[in-house]
């Protein structure tokens, strides 16, 4: 699941949502459902890495697409799509970031 910035303005909560992710956090990993997560570093901190033409190419900074929409993201084990949606919906971001779900191809 990635934690995006939105692109459509939305009336925010009030207050931080630093505990209330906390508690999330705490209770899907009691669940068992949250294998791993976390925030991502600022975009000044990336660095985007390609190699063309077999030389390597190292930029500073975030790709493009990217570059402010990224925040954060957990590695979720869920029985199927729609537990995926509940556990994202129950998330306290949901209601001031995209939280966007994909299956891990194997």
């Amino acid at each position: 699941m990635l934690v995006c910035r939105d692109s459509v303005p939305v009336q925010a909560p009030t207050g931080p949502a630093g505990q209330a992710v906390e508690q999330w956090v705490t209770t899907m990993d009691d669940r068992g459902v949250r294998v791993a997560g976390g925030e991502l570093a600022t975009d000044a901190d990336a660095v985007a890495v390609r190699v063309r033409d077999g030389q390597r190419q190292v930029t500073d900074g975030a790709f493009l697409e990217t570059k402010g929409i990224l925040l954060g993201f957990d590695l979720l084990e869920c029985q199927d799509i729609a537990e995926a949606i509940d556990v994202a919906a129950a998330h306290p971001l949901a209601s001031r970031c995209v939280l966007e779900i994909r299956q891990i191809m194997a």
